[in-house]
């Protein structure tokens, strides 16, 4: 397919999708950004990665509910996959799920999907799932290992796998929240080894795999192997070489050469409020995507992953 100068990118119909905030070009008769339309027909952005509440080491701007949805929505966000800090630290799993759910429906608009959580580590973790699936209708769940003190081989991660599976519901493993030299001192995360993850997720090949901050423990050797045996997917927000998108798409990774990540398995996820959406929107066009390619990226592939045809 023909690849699309950065220019002419900009200049066609993703010209009023997700980048419609950033000064993209100033007017000469005026010296002002001129303003992007706003037509229903511009291409918008599902968002497979935000987290409501408080992050406890930092005050992060747009941490509200609302104010964060405004934000994104400025952007031609018009849906976001939401976890919850609290899934980090809270011992009462199911009131974290219960009070993600809540925040997500007093914003209503349909615009927060919720995604729960369970930790494996500790007992009815099995009934935290069926709730968040039963109970408060969450399309997914997000897992955050380095964090919730068990590891991708505890022994009980493949019946993790198994009932997701067997309820359509997506799973999210997190591998890092932020750069481990920004941890507070109290914080100990852990070394989570992602060729378990594989190992398990070759005997579920049914179960729905994202993963999302994931590149600093994936290594060429392995992102080879995930895209060789199985159908994780990845998102976009750690991925902070120039061109990182496309080096991902053409197998040329910052780490080595590894297989090329086909685009179908590249989903567009922000980690906003902790990082701004701002530096992710503008990958979508450091790298020489195609339209398709980028439109793949920022909703149809995440379209598909949730609402798979039958």
């Amino acid at each position: 397919m023909k690849k699309i100068a950065r220019r002419a990118f900009f200049s066609s119909s993703l010209k009023a999708a997700a980048l419609a905030t950033l000064p993209l070009s100033v007017s000469a008769d005026t010296g002002k950004i001129p303003k992007v339309s706003d037509s229903p027909d511009a291409p918008y952005v599902i968002d497979t990665n935000v987290n409501l509440f408080q992050w406890p080491f930092r005050r992060l701007k747009y941490s509200g509910s609302a104010d964060l949805m405004e934000k994104l929505k400025k952007h031609r966000i018009n849906e976001a996959w939401a976890g919850s800090f609290e899934g980090l630290f809270h011992k009462d799993i199911d009131g974290v799920n219960r009070r993600l759910t809540e925040a997500c429906e007093k914003v209503g608009q349909n615009f927060f999907r919720p995604f729960g959580t369970v930790n494996l580590a500790w007992p009815d973790w099995m009934e935290d799932l069926r709730r968040c699936h039963e109970q408060y209708g969450m399309a997914g769940l997000r897992i955050y290992p380095s964090y919730q003190t068990f590891n991708l081989d505890h022994p009980e991660f493949r019946a993790l796998l198994q009932e997701v599976a067997k309820r359509g519901m997506i799973l999210q493993i997190v591998g890092d929240m932020e750069d481990s030299r920004n941890h507070h001192p109290i914080t100990e995360t852990r070394d989570i080894n992602f060729g378990a993850l594989l190992d398990a997720a070759k005997e579920v090949p049914n179960a729905k795999i994202q993963l999302l901050y994931w590149n600093h423990r994936v290594n060429a050797h392995l992102m080879s192997r995930i895209i060789r045996e199985s159908q994780i997917l990845f998102d976009t927000a750690r991925i902070e070489t120039s061109g990182g998108l496309g080096r991902m798409i053409s197998g040329h990774l910052w780490s080595g050469n590894a297989t090329p990540v086909p685009v179908e398995r590249i989903l567009f996820g922000s980690h906003a409020p902790y990082f701004p959406v701002e530096a992710n929107l503008l990958k979508l066009i450091e790298s020489p995507l195609t339209l398709d390619q980028a439109r793949s990226i920022m909703n149809g592939n995440a379209q598909k992953f949730i609402n798979p045809i039958s």
